[in-house]
């Protein structure tokens, strides 16, 4: 099965990682900072915000490839990447807004989380299902 839907969700997701290590980038310029983040919490939030995308997309498109490659019905791999990317855009909002709790870290978590596991889930019953078959 070639894929057909996974490569534009991941496609998505890496302008996401982009825009969030250009803002790392554009703190970093500002204020001279080169490596680490010398203590300046504004960077470290920011790093911080992009570290957690590098975190969890890359497993997440793993799955979700493993599950549209294995012949998924079209539409668990859309809903997949649909909420993966709104997951990851309400966290990076809501995580770039508060460092403490709020509705788009706690919720853009969540739905970042249950994908990974209903996909990896997926995997597992479905080899599980082929190798007992």
């Amino acid at each position: 099965m070639q894929l057909i839907f996974t490569p534009i969700y991941a496609a998505l997701l890496g302008f996401i990682i982009i825009t969030l290590a250009l803002k790392v980038v554009y703190t970093r310029r500002s204020k001279r900072i080169g490596l680490g983040s010398k203590g300046d919490k504004e960077l470290t939030h920011k790093m911080r915000i992009h570290a957690n995308a590098i975190e969890y997309i890359p497993i997440a498109i793993i799955l979700m490839a493993f599950v549209e490659i294995g012949g998924a019905n079209i539409y668990w791999v859309n809903a997949s990447g649909f909420l993966l990317v709104i997951g990851r855009l309400l966290h990076a909002y809501g995580f770039g807004k508060s460092i403490g709790i709020s509705f788009g870290r706690f919720y853009g978590t969540l739905m970042t989380w249950l994908i990974i596991i209903a996909n990896a889930t997926y995997i597992l019953f479905d080899r599980l299902a082929y190798l007992l078959a």
